[in-house]
Formats: structure tokens, C-alpha cells, sequence
């Protein structure tokens, strides 16, 4: 299934949103319009969350804030399809630039910016917004960013499981940023397998390369099993893939993707902690 673009949905994005969006205390109203709302929300199938369409009479933040919190809710990925469009319809209103009547304002700007960065996007002051390019960050600055990546992961989010910038899936980044911090390089020629049981061993985890030992305790076959699952996850991605499209095999469901998704999230997750120290 292919999507819109989108962008992450959470409390803050859809207060600062809401603030982009707010002209309640203006004696001038500013575009957007209700009516140029109303498209988007419809077009992009959230009109049962619309208290507009519940014969509520509310201002433009109201409308949004409800809607998206409908959204969070109900329908996710629609949610964060409404945030991308309604970015966009406010800089195509001119709201970014100073000059124009319909002008947001800094500090609206500024909250939105830090609204967004916290979730791994990019939002410029004249209205772009975009994923960060991971190829850019390095060091405590790249951790920071998978950590992002891991937990958009985790909650099934379609555009964490091929990383924007590079040309790996998030397992993939993880493995090879731990690797670059701890041996200071890795091969950038080797198979996935061979990257990740250098990383697990990096960590001092198991993999089913190692024997199984009499008395093992339990994580053992947690640490084999899950090395044998990101194995797998990754022989469902589209090696063929650009990262703008869809990154799985065209013989995956949604539903399988999703899981797929989720579960690189917890992965990688366990991977990161254990390379921060965290037992």
C-alpha cells in the first residue's frame, strides 16, 4: 500500500501544529481557511474526527487539536498525513515568510521546529519539512537520532524501517554505527549476517554460531533467537528499495510489515541500550 507523505504524530507535534494553525486572537484571519482545513481533513479520510462535522463551532486550533487527537487514536498514519499536509498548506499560505499577512509568527515557528526534531524530522524556518539524513550525523549526535528511529520503530511506523539518508534498514544503521564507535570503522562491503554477529559479539551476545553450553541460563536462546529474527526481517526488505518508496518485498502484507517494523524497533533498541551500558 503506498501512503502520502507523512510525518510523526504525538501530544507536542499536535499543540504546536495547533499554534501554527491559531488565529483566534487576530482581528484579521489568516489562511488556511475552514474551508481550505476541511479539504485536507476530508481528503485524507478524517472527517469522523472533525467536531466541524459533529456541529461543533470551533476555531481552526480546536478543530486541528481534536482531529488529530481523534487520529493518534483511531488512525495514525492518517493523522501523520494530515500534520505533513497541513505544514504544507501553511507554507504554500505564505506563513513561513515574515512578509506575508499570513505570516504564524517565531515563537510558533521556533515550537514546531523543536516539536519536530525530537521525533527525527527537520523543519527549516521558511516551512520544509523532512527527515533528518543520518549520513550528516555521527557520534552522540547519530545515537540520539536511531534512538528516535528506534522508537517511531516500535510503534509500527512505516518511515523508520528504511533509514532516509542511507541505504540501510534501521538494524543495519544500529549495527554499523555501534561497530564505527567501539572498533572506530567497520566493513562497509560485508552481508548483513556478518555485520550484525560482529556486532553481537561486540556486545557479548550469543549467536547460533556459538554452541549451545549444558546449564545455559534462558537469555542465551533469547540472544540466538533473536539474531536468527533480525536475520530474517531483513531478507523481507526490497534490496531494490530507494527509501522514498516501499521497503518491503511486494509479497509482504501491510500486517506483516508492521510486525516487521516493530519488532526491528525492540531489536534494535536492546542493541543501543547495551551499547550505552544499559543492562
Amino acid at each position: 500500500m503506498n501512503h502520502n507523505p507523512s510525518a510523526p504524530l504525538n501530544d507536542t507535534i499536535i499543540t504546536a501544529v495547533s499554534q501554527l494553525i491559531d488565529d483566534a486572537q487576530l482581528e484579521k484571519k489568516r489562511d488556511p481557511s475552514h474551508s481550505d482545513i476541511e479539504f485536507i481533513i476530508k481528503r485524507h479520510g478524517l472527517i469522523t474526527g472533525d467536531p466541524k462535522n459533529q456541529g461543533q463551532n470551533v476555531g481552526k486550533a480546536k478543530r486541528i487539536r481534536a482531529t488529530l487527537n481523534w487520529a493518534i487514536e483511531k488512525a495514525p498514519q492518517e493523522g501523520g498525513e494530515l500534520v505533513y499536509a497541513l505544514i504544507s498548506s501553511i507554507q504554500g499560505h505564505g506563513g513561513f515568510r515574515t512578509s506575508s499577512p499570513n505570516y504564524v509568527g517565531s515563537h510558533q515557528i521556533q515550537n514546531a521546529i523543536m516539536a519536530f526534531d525530537k521525533e527525527g524530522y527537520e523543519l527549516t524556518l521558511d516551512g520544509n519539512l523532512s527527515t533528518k539524513l543520518l549520513n550528516n550525523l555521527s557520534g552522540a549526535a547519530l545515537t540520539d537520532a536511531l534512538k528516535v528511529y528506534v522508537q517511531r520503530a516500535k510503534r509500527g511506523s512505516t518511515d523508520a524501517a528504511l533509514v532516509v539518508g542511507t541505504s540501510k534498514d534501521l538494524l543495519e544503521a544500529v549495527a554499523a554505527h555501534i561497530l564505527q564507535q567501539r572498533q572506530s570503522t567497520y566493513s562497509s562491503t560485508a552481508n548483513f549476517s556478518m555485520l550484525l554477529g560482529q556486532t553481537f559479539i561486540a556486545l557479548g551476545l550469543l549467536t547460533p554460531q556459538h554452541p549451545v553450553q549444558p546449564n545455559e541460563p534462558p537469555n542465551a536462546r533469547i540472544e540466538r533467537a533473536m539474531f536468527e529474527l533480525a536475520c530474517g526481517i531483513n531478507q523481507l526488505r526490497n534490496k531494490q528499495g530507494t527509501g522514498h518508496g516501499r521497503p518491503w518485498l511486494s509479497t509482504v502484507t501491510d500486517a506483516e510489515a508492521k510486525m516487521a517494523i516493530e519488532t526491528m524497533g525492540i531489536i534494535a533498541e536492546r542493541l543501543l541500550s547495551l551499547h550505552l551500558g544499559i543492562k
